[in-house]
């Protein structure tokens, strides 16, 4: 059986992946969104979260790791960036991650909790 984390792992090598990548620093107005590298690297080390998850790593305790998105991967990877010390001086970093999540709750949750279709 396929999971959330599986398909989404597969989605990052698409060129879509990247476009998504781009709108959601774009929309929400991350500081680094002109950067390329950091988009490039922020896509690859979601790549990388992604693969955790699917081995059974939970990214976000609301989330069941077979669950875990794209968007939730992309979070953590800079929620994490930010945990580690990147530089956030102004706080617009940790302000984008607040946006995103507020945004889109059902990308940070389990599916069980979201409403029937």
């Amino acid at each position: 059986m396929s999971t959330i984390a599986k398909k989404s792992f597969a989605m990052t090598g698409l060129f879509e992946a990247e476009v998504l990548t781009e709108l959601l620093l774009w929309r929400w107005e991350h500081p680094l969104r002109n950067d390329r590298e950091f988009r490039r690297a922020l896509l690859e080390d979601a790549a990388t979260a992604l693969r955790q998850a699917i081995d059974g790593e939970a990214l976000c305790e609301e989330i069941p790791a077979e669950e875990t998105n794209l968007i939730a991967a992309l979070y953590f990877v800079e929620w994490s960036a930010l945990q580690s010390g990147a530089e956030d001086a102004d706080g617009s970093r940790r302000q984008w991650l607040v946006k995103l999540r507020r945004s889109l709750p059902s990308c940070f949750c389990a599916q069980e909790d979201l409403p029937p279709e």
